[in-house]
């Protein structure tokens, strides 16, 4: 949508082809449903949050900003606000609004929308030491075009109508196109008992860690959000670290052999010490009750049996009777509370695709391909991916923007 307004301020003759029944499915269902349209941060701060390619994105953060898609929504009468975490919302909280303001200066363009079309060949031309494109085919037929962007988005997602046709259209052209695989991702879990217990209960203000215990090396660190499933582990913290954990090397030989631990600290704003203190003052007030009902003031209702199971404490052993060993075992299961990772949740889950075509082989000023004339990129396609945030729909409009100006 972005690379067609563009196209057609530009002055192009643009035709937008659609292969589901609407536009923007996709768009509807980000921030579950609400839309985090982009992050306040400044736009540096963009490249760091996308472990995947985030350097490449340079040109097209400088082209398209965040600050320039808030004041595209305001000309369309949509304000935003801004969330904890530097997240932008529509001010309505609904995605709903955010697609209205594209289709609205759609239409305003003039521009020409084709639904229920899909691409099925991209037409070229061959010429001395390269092809340009001529047009395409559809299943209505061909179109000619001397210049397509193809914005065909990821696998995640499929109902949404991103399939990954999109990488068949372009190796068909020769692009290379990288490994894919789910980014932003829950995550099954080794600890499937415990989490199935634990499921539907939303941890907030947790440190949690991501740790190769066969080197002993952490692989990222976050603070926030995180939620248990029947089969493991979501959230904002946790999708976040997939997008880290899936281009971790031999990763899933690593999670074969319940190498990779997510290691959760539960009180992060209090040091063992000062834990430890809390609850020698905590246990102080219930002395006489049972260790399994000491526990309410400093956990949320629904970890306190999987605590007390886990730290070995007899649960109706007396408060007054907890030796200092067991108290500093307590403490320490609470700083490091250890789920162990099985795998990702099957790319259809994801919420992003990593991989995709090969950034080595695109233009990242103008979105250009290198190998056919008049082919353009933009969006999940392509080989780059960031974390929650409103990082990834960013992509999605300067990327478009850019290409959208099918510079050559």
């Amino acid at each position: 949508m972005m690379a067609a307004i563009t196209a057609k301020q530009n002055g192009h003759q643009v035709i937008l082809l659609e292969k589901m029944k609407s536009l923007g499915r996709k768009l509807l269902i980000t921030g579950k449903g609400r839309c985090n349209i982009t992050s306040s941060l400044g736009m540096e701060e963009f490249i760091k949050n996308t472990p995947g390619n985030g350097r490449f994105l340079y040109s097209c953060y400088q082209n398209y900003t965040n600050q320039d898609i808030i004041q595209f929504l305001k000309e369309q009468g949509l304000k935003v606000k801004e969330e904890r975490g530097n997240r932008i919302f529509p001010i309505t909280d609904k995605s709903q609004d955010v697609l209205n303001c594209f289709t609205k200066k759609l239409k305003e363009l003039d521009v020409e929308i084709r639904y229920n079309t899909q691409v099925t060949k991209i037409l070229v031309e061959q010429e001395e030491n390269s092809s340009k494109v001529i047009g395409v085919e559809t299943n209505y037929g061909k179109i000619e075009a001397d210049k397509i962007v193809l914005a065909t988005g990821g696998k995640s997602y499929p109902l949404t109508g991103s399939t990954g046709d999109g990488y068949q259209l372009a190796k068909e052209l020769g692009h290379t196109i990288t490994e894919i695989k789910p980014s932003l991702v829950p995550m099954e879990s080794y600890d499937k008992g415990i989490c199935k217990q634990l499921q539907g209960l939303s941890l907030r203000n947790v440190e949690i860690k991501l740790v190769d215990t066969e080197l002993k090396k952490e692989i990222y660190k976050d603070f926030g959000e995180m939620l248990f499933t029947h089969f493991g582990i979501s959230g904002p913290t946790v999708l976040s670290s997939s997008a880290h954990l899936v281009r971790y090397k031999q990763i899933d030989e690593k999670m074969k052999n319940q190498a990779i631990h997510l290691i959760i600290d539960l009180k992060p704003a209090l040091s063992e010490e000062k834990l430890d203190e809390r609850i020698q003052r905590d246990f102080l007030e219930v002395k006489n009750k049972q260790f399994k009902n000491s526990l309410d003031k400093l956990l949320p209702q629904k970890i306190i049996p999987v605590i007390v199971q886990r730290s070995g404490i007899n649960s109706n052993k007396l408060v007054n009777e907890v030796t200092k060993e067991e108290r500093k075992k307590l403490v320490k299961l609470l700083k490091n509370f250890v789920i162990k990772i099985k795998s990702f949740r099957p790319i259809e889950e994801a919420i992003i695709t990593s991989g995709g075509i090969s950034i080595k082989e695109i233009n990242p000023k103008t979105m250009q391909s290198k190998k056919v004339r008049g082919l353009y990129f933009a969006g999940e396609i392509i080989d780059v991916d960031s974390y929650t945030g409103g990082f990834n729909l960013q992509i999605a409009y300067s990327t478009g923007y850019t290409a959208g100006l099918l510079e050559k």
